[in-house]
């Protein structure tokens, strides 16, 4: 006759715990949030530099034009037909 009190807290506590545990907003449920959100971060930073890398090459196709023809004026020394290039050439300090 003693342990019913003693079974029927065990009782309570149990379904007091459940919740907790196992409810809506349990630990279990938190933690498996908690390894989505991780999943989806990882996926966000791949996707970040995936972007970042299109965005540099967006970029770099709309200023090719004028960056190759840098190069080819300063490396090659072209010119376009009907311009003259003019080249001063820098004095050396002693």
């Amino acid at each position: 006759m003693r342990k019913w009190p003693t079974w029927i807290l065990f009782g309570l506590i149990v379904v007091l715990q459940y919740p907790l545990w196992f409810g809506k907003g349990g630990w279990l449920r938190v933690w498996d949030m908690d390894q989505q959100l991780e999943a989806q971060q990882e996926v966000n930073q791949k996707l970040e530099l995936r972007n970042a890398g299109l965005d540099a090459e967006v970029r770099d196709l709309k200023n090719g034009y004028e960056a190759i023809e840098e190069r080819a004026r300063f490396e090659l020394g072209l010119v376009k037909p009907g311009e003259v290039f003019v080249q001063v050439p820098h004095k050396a300090q002693h």
